[in-house]
């Protein structure tokens, strides 16, 4: 794995973990209660374990390499680092008392990918607001939370952000809906400072916007907004986050990834290329 900021890809390294106990699991014809047995828990915990759901105790995974057969050190060491590096807390988790558990994992998630795609028809995305815009949106959401922990939410919100120009930014490439940018959150002043935001963000290398507009009509996002999620592991898989008011989704099956990438690639093709969008965003720029 590449370096990375202390717990800036505990998420990740989680599910990396998981997946090799479970492939070493697998090879050996060892059934999750009999693993979930010699570790003293039950099989819905290796279940959790395999998934990268929960912690790992470094010596639970040593018990499952023995029962497992893995003998040789080199191989051990690399597994049992990989189970304390997965234990380490992520920056976010200081911002624990705002943010809900399944949005943690999501954070966790979105800080290790190499690429970012991401639809929106509500909002402009998260990783595109401006500080006024994010200010907005979250007292929309949670209006009856005090000015503090609104600041603690922006805050968070920006600092998501500065991976986009760091030194390993990931590539970003945002399908906003005409709606999102139509819709006067915060007021003409905000609306003018997120259009002026969003056209500098275009200019970013690593980072590609288009507006899908009105005039189209229907389009392959009849379920709505959602994330895919690419790491330079390969052996992770992609991942789709689907949000809803009390929760997520996190969908790695492949049938389920391949209809959200056609919808996505469906979405890139219809909607106004970069060039004009960056166009369309001086209209709205001006028209407010």
């Amino acid at each position: 794995m590449t370096p990375e900021t202390p717990g800036s890809g505990s998420t990740v390294r989680r599910i990396l973990l998981g997946s090799q106990l479970r492939r070493l699991r697998e090879q050996k014809g060892v059934t999750r209660q009999d693993a979930g047995y010699v570790i003293r828990a039950s099989e819905s915990k290796i279940s959790r374990l395999e998934l990268g759901r929960v912690s790992f105790k470094e010596r639970d995974v040593d018990d499952l390499l023995t029962l497992y057969g893995v003998g040789d050190k080199t191989e051990r060491e690399a597994l049992l680092q990989l189970a304390r590096e997965a234990n380490t807390p992520g920056w976010w988790h200081r911002y624990n008392d705002v943010l809900p558990g399944w949005f943690q994992t999501y954070v966790g998630l979105e800080e290790s990918a190499a690429l970012i795609r991401t639809y929106e028809l509500q909002f402009v995305p998260g990783l595109l607001q401006s500080e006024g815009y994010a200010r907005a949106v979250i007292r929309l959401g949670n209006a009856g939370a005090a000015e503090h922990e609104i600041d603690q939410r922006v805050e968070l919100r920006l600092q998501r952000q500065e991976r986009l120009t760091g030194a390993e930014a990931p590539r970003l490439w945002a399908v906003v809906d005409e709606g999102a940018l139509r819709r006067p959150i915060g007021g003409p002043e905000v609306m003018r400072g997120q259009f002026e935001h969003l056209i500098e963000m275009s200019k970013l290398p690593n980072v590609t916007i288009q507006i899908m507009p009105f005039r189209f009509g229907g389009h392959a996002a009849e379920g709505g907004a959602f994330t895919i999620l690419r790491f330079p592991e390969q052996d992770l898989p992609d991942v789709v986050y689907v949000e809803n008011l009390t929760g997520a989704m996190y969908l790695d099956k492949r049938d389920d990834v391949d209809t959200y990438l056609q919808a996505m690639e469906r979405l890139c093709v219809d909607s106004a290329t970069p060039e004009r969008t960056v166009e369309l965003l001086g209209d709205l720029l001006r028209e407010t």
